[in-house]
């Protein structure tokens, strides 16, 4: 059993709170019933209508993409710059799970499951996210440290769960580190080397969770298989 809302909102007819209000505006029949009710469950053998047109229950999508830099996280664009869904091959209404900067490269998920994302993007699953970041300095022993104690971030201690140097190199001044959090705040990873004085030159997430982006160039993506579905679905608690 599903609330009413959340099952408007995953055909795709509007978004929850949207959905909410056309509930109690007397806009939804559950077996030619108006519900005006928000505490309401369905089960997906309830008829339900919206604005007197049957709702149509979208198959599940779900995809893993490695975004270029250059494209915005988001499903439409006011500025007509590109989408991660220009990406995608598909006539389903999905959506980036979380988010990735403009100029942030890499591993992110897109489905229309609005479940499956809830529990990728919820803080008490602790979602590992790996990062691998281009420096503009050298980054030394005693930033490490800083980073690997935590910083203070929109008034939350934010420890990442690891932090490795990969690489320096002295002439162009630059140097490679691998972080991995849980979260997901604004810029996080950049603003986190910014609060031990150091700059971000170029940012690529590798990793979300399970799904790496082993195969995969700049632009291309896959399906995500069953098993890796369920292996989501496990983690839910």
């Amino acid at each position: 059993m599903e609330r009413l809302q959340k099952i408007i909102a995953q055909a795709g007819i509007a978004s929850r709170r949207k959905a909410e209000d056309l509930i109690v505006a007397g806009k939804v029949q559950v077996n030619g019933k108006v519900i005006t009710s928000l505490g309401t469950k369905i089960s997906e053998k309830d008829e339900v209508l919206v604005n007197g047109k049957p709702i149509v229950k979208e198959n599940k999508e779900y995809y893993l993409l490695n975004k270029p830099r250059g494209v915005i996280t988001t499903t439409n664009d006011e500025k007509s710059r590109k989408t991660v869904l220009d990406y995608i091959d598909t006539d389903a209404r999905i959506y980036p799970v979380g988010r990735l900067d403009y100029d942030t490269t890499g591993a992110i998920l897109l489905t229309n499951d609005g479940e499956f994302a809830n529990i990728m993007m919820h803080p008490n699953n602790k979602i590992e996210k790996v990062y691998v970041a281009k420096l503009n300095g050298i980054i030394t022993v005693d930033q490490i440290n800083k980073l690997k104690k935590g910083i203070n971030l929109d008034g939350t201690l934010v420890v990442p769960q690891r932090v490795k140097l990969k690489k320096i190199d002295a002439s162009k001044n630059t140097s490679i580190v691998e972080i991995i959090i849980h979260e997901g705040k604004n810029h996080q990873v950049k603003r986190m080397f910014e609060s031990v004085g150091i700059l971000v030159d170029k940012l690529k997430r590798e990793r979300i969770g399970i799904f790496t982006l082993a195969n995969l160039q700049s632009g291309e993506y896959r399906k995500l298989t069953p098993k890796e579905v369920a292996i989501v679905y496990s983690l839910k608690k």
